[in-house]
């Protein structure tokens, strides 16, 4: 199916009150304009160095996330521009991040990681680091940032109950910061499992591969 295909049929499968977040990492410009044009607002990227070729290209007015692994010595690249960073997994990099961000005088929101995931390949704040980390937040330590929710990835496996599981963790820990401080955002959820992501409790899906098609890494 083309990319318009798709987007209209993911579009058709959240509900209002869930953001869709289109991942176009590795996709060229045009397929991005393409989403665009449909009416998409919300792009996510994975990589500092392909967000900062191709943020001048495309109209100003898209809400660029990053939700890849983010170095700190790269957090100055897109610092005056990104609208929300969903993969803070250390407190170096949320300070890093709050740094950059008063040296371009605004709040850049951000997103804690949290690893839910039995995997080993995933980065993510342990359950604990994470309310510390929030904790710190509510009581002034970070200025220039404002932790708006939480992002994870479950496991990626065909066993149901154990991707309900991992979300259900998330949801449960958002539930408790929330009482703290309100929160907006629970970020779960990807093209092959953001359904079950919904049915936990996720209001925004990260979707790539079901909207722009098989990645191209030649660009």
């Amino acid at each position: 199916m083309s990319i318009q295909n798709n987007y209209k049929e993911i579009k058709n499968q959240l509900p209002e009150s869930v953001q869709l977040v289109a991942v176009s990492k590795t996709h060229p410009v045009s397929s991005i304009q393409e989403v665009y044009d449909l009416g998409q607002r919300v792009f996510g990227e994975n990589k500092v160095q392909e967000l900062v070729e191709k943020y001048p290209l495309l109209p100003k007015d898209i809400q660029w996330h990053i939700i890849g692994h983010l170095q700190t010595n790269k957090v100055k690249y897109i610092a005056e521009f990104v609208d929300t960073i969903q993969s803070i997994d250390s407190e170096k990099l949320l300070k890093e991040v709050n740094k950059e961000a008063g040296k371009h005088n605004r709040k850049i929101k951000v997103l804690l990681q949290v690893k839910i995931a039995e995997e080993d390949t995933k980065f993510g704040l342990e359950i604990e680091e994470a309310k510390s980390l929030f904790e710190k937040f509510v009581t002034g330590e970070f200025e220039n940032i404002e932790i708006t929710g939480l992002m994870g990835m479950a496991t990626f496996t065909e066993d149901e109950s154990q991707i309900k599981k991992e979300f259900s963790v998330l949801k449960n820990l958002f539930d408790q910061l929330n009482q703290t401080r309100k929160l907006e955002t629970l970020s779960m959820g990807m093209s092959d499992d953001f359904p079950i992501a919904i049915e936990c409790g996720a209001n925004s899906v990260r979707v790539g591969s079901a909207i722009f098609g098989r990645r191209d890494y030649s660009i």
